[in-house]
Parts: C-alpha cells; structure tokens; sequence
C-alpha cells in the first residue's frame, strides 16, 4: 500500500511545526494579556449542535461522522432511502464559536460573565482544497459573551493590531455591520431575502460586481434593488461624507439606522483616537456570510501578499438562545493561524529558531562514556541549555553528520582523557574549531 493522507490535511515537519508553535504562542500571549482565559471542546460535536448556524453553504461543508455499529451493516443490505439522523448523529467541528456558544449554556452556572475565553483548536470543513484553504485547520479564537458593549469590539480590534504588530506583519482590518445590510434589505423592500443577498456580497472578492449583480438577478431581485446593493458594496473608507449618505440611504430603516450610529461610535469615540484608524476601514463588500452575525462585522487581511482573510469575526446577539440561553449576546475573531503561516512564510518574517532546537550534543564513545555523559548531560539541561547525548556507540564522523544534520551548532567530545581530567572538549561544528580542557561550568558559561 502507498502511504498518503487525504486531501486538505497535511504533515508537519520540526521545522514547520517550530514555526506554528512560534505563531501559537504570540497569539495566546496577546489573548492571556488582554484577560482572556483558555477552553477547549470536543472535535465532534452532535449534529443538531452544529447544523443550522452556518447558512445553507456551511451546512454542506459539515463533515458528518458516520454511526458505528449495526446501522453500517443496514446502510449495506438496505435497499431503501435512510434518513440522515438514522445513520450519522454526530459532526467534526466546523468553527469554535458555536460550541463555544454551546459550552456557555451548558456551563453557565461556572462562569462568570463578561466571559472571556480564547480556544486554539483544528477544525474541518468538507471544501476543496486550494491555495491557503484546507479541510483540517487550527483557528484561535478570542470571544467576551455576556456584553453588549462596543468596547468588546475596540478590544478586539486591539488585540488584532497588537498580535499582527508582534508577528510583523501589516494588515488592513476591514469592518462593517449587518444591522446595515438588514437595513440595506429593508429599504429596499427585500427583507425576505437578506440571506440571499448577504450570500451575494459576501462572494464579492471572488467573483466582483459583475458576479454579485449576476447572482442577485437570479434570486429574483429587481435592477433598481440591486443598483442600490452594488451603490452599498462601493464603500471603501469611513468619512463624515460616507456617514451622511449611509444616514440617508438608512433614513427609513431603523435597524439600519442603529448599524450607523454603531459604526459612528466604534470609529470616533475609539478607533480615531486609538489611533487605529486608518489601518481600520469601513467595508462596503464585508458581508460574512454566517447566519448567526447580527452586529459589527471584521475581517482582516495582510498587505502586499495574495492571501483571503486571516482573521474574521463579528456579533452575534443570540447565539446560546439556540441552545436555551436567551438573550446573551457575544462577539469575538478567529485567527486563521495556517494562513497566517502562509504569509509569514511568504514574506520571510520567520525568527530563527536554533535555540529552541538542540544546541549541544554529547559524542558517544561508549558504556563508560556513556555513563560518565549522562551526568553532564543532566547538569547542562538544568541550566535550560537544550542538548543530546547520542543513543548509540558508533564511528565519530556518523555522529558528527547527525549534528550537522540536526543543525545542532556544538559538539561535546568525552573520551579517556577527558574523563580522567573531568573536562570537556567542545567544538563549533560551523567553524571548526575545538575549545579544549574547559570544565562543564566553563561549558554552560559559553551557552550562557
């Protein structure tokens, strides 16, 4: 049989995953700093958890755990249709906002709200794999539930600046807000259909104005309706001119209304002085096409590289009401860390990371050197140096191409006379060169 993995998922060598832990890390450091506290959930979730929340394209790319059991052996006989819930109960994950939502109504009586928690887990999406899209991925996600307060949303936006701003990376952190696409519909008499259009919209960056108006045609809805939503899809930028046209394009939507003074809010109050803008714009073509958004929307993308969003998210007023808890509302982001690894890759904004892989190894001549170096080896890892002592008894020239392989910078050679002298010979293995007769404490005092 030849070995292989299916398509979307993939491998991780040291290297990368040196470079995935180095992502991690800068992220649940920013999320620990600004109060937030770690959970994780279950990969599979009960399939009513999970279906209903994404809109009718998330369902589709739900992965669906097969029942295990007697009901395999009736799909095989079964010559008959079999309803789905009769032989999958159960879903990977599709995000970590909804069993996030779910775990806050289970857990609600532990928690303490405003609750802030951050989750850094896989997920799966039954899509086809392209550039920066795959079927198993890790999100870090960062979500307050129990606030409806727009300085949750300033913090966030925060948060996104401070982690990009470590990684080095510039981005541009697009927002919007679905009370203005529901006032949007609204005005123009297709309320009805704001699922539709949002679905429109939200396909902007793929397939333009021209694929939008197509799309929006099909769905029935009429030229003047739709020259409005492509009017709408335009805006690029937050002005006192855009928020007098959005004021008067919204002029008889109240929800619409309520989307503006939002965005007036979180931009003046906040952002501006914050001096989060203007790397923060507004976004006509923002839509995020998740059912369970109803508020601020954000997005983020970096600059100079050809990459989708790395990060998104937005409000969400009722979410735990699905699962009994109404009422509450939440909002949070999600950093897409494999696209984020992508870009960094891209750029060549890697760190060097020969310190966090060994850095000494010990030669190994035999039985009793062997047991002589394990002491010293001991001493050097107390002293938080990363060091080896190789397994086997074997040629010197095998085990110094192991070091050089490894990339491991020092050799530590212990032979006869080194143990009868109880000192060390060390050598670069870039250079070359060999420090002779130096003690195990003069050793340590060179990595120190």
């Amino acid at each position: 049989m030849k070995p292989s993995i299916p398509k979307g998922t993939r491998d991780f060598s040291p290297v990368e995953m040196n470079r995935r832990n180095y992502i991690f890390d800068t992220i649940k450091k920013v999320f620990q700093k600004y109060g937030y506290q770690q959970i994780e959930t279950p990969s599979m979730e009960n399939l009513e958890t999970l279906t209903g929340k994404y809109g009718d394209e998330g369902d589709k790319l739900l992965f669906k755990i097969l029942n295990s059991g007697p009901v395999v052996d009736q799909i095989n006989k079964s010559e008959t249709d079999i309803k789905l819930n009769e032989i999958s109960e159960k879903g990977l994950r599709y995000d970590l906002t909804v069993p996030f939502a779910r775990y806050v109504v289970m857990h609600q009586h532990e928690i303490t709200f405003p609750f802030k928690r951050y989750q850094i887990q896989p997920v799966w999406r039954a899509d086809r794999p392209q550039k920066g899209r795959y079927r198993e991925f890790y999100q870090c996600d960062v979500d307050v539930i129990g606030s409806d307060s727009l300085l949750n949303e300033v913090e966030l936006i925060q948060i996104i600046d401070e982690v990009f701003t470590r990684l080095g990376m510039e981005v541009t952190i697009k927002i919007n807000n679905r009370k203005l696409l529901a006032g949007l519909c609204e005005v123009i008499g297709e309320m009805d259909k704001f699922t539709d259009i949002v679905t429109a919209i939200d396909k902007f960056d793929k397939v333009g104005s021209n694929g939008v108006k197509q799309e929006l045609y099909d769905k029935g809805i009429n030229k003047q309706s739709i020259e409005k939503v492509l009017e709408f899809i335009k805006i690029s930028k937050f002005d006192i001119i855009v928020i007098k046209g959005l004021k008067e394009l919204m002029k008889d939507s109240e929800i619409g209304l309520k989307g503006v003074e939002e965005l007036e809010t979180l931009f003046i109050d906040y952002l501006v002085p914050l001096k989060l803008f203007p790397k923060t714009i507004l976004d006509g073509t923002l839509a995020r096409g998740l059912n369970y958004y109803t508020g601020a929307i954000i997005e983020v993308k970096a600059n100079n590289v050809s990459m989708g969003s790395i990060c998104g998210g937005g409000r969400y007023d009722d979410l735990t009401g699905i699962f009994g808890l109404p009422n509450v509302s939440g909002v949070g982001i999600s950093f897409g860390a494999d696209r984020i690894y992508d870009v960094l890759n891209e750029l060549g904004k890697f760190p060097d990371f020969k310190n966090d892989s060994t850095q000494l190894l010990f030669v190994n001549f035999g039985k009793e050197e062997e047991t002589f170096c394990l002491n010293l080896v001991s001493k050097v890892r107390a002293e938080g140096i990363n060091s080896e002592l190789y397994p086997d008894h074997t040629k010197l020239k095998k085990q110094f191409a192991y070091a050089d392989d490894k990339k491991i910078p020092f050799v530590a050679v212990i032979g006869e006379e080194e143990m009868k002298t109880n000192t060390v010979t060390l050598k670069d293995m870039a250079s070359g060169e060999q420090f002779k007769n130096l003690t195990i404490d003069e050793v340590i005092k060179r990595f120190k």
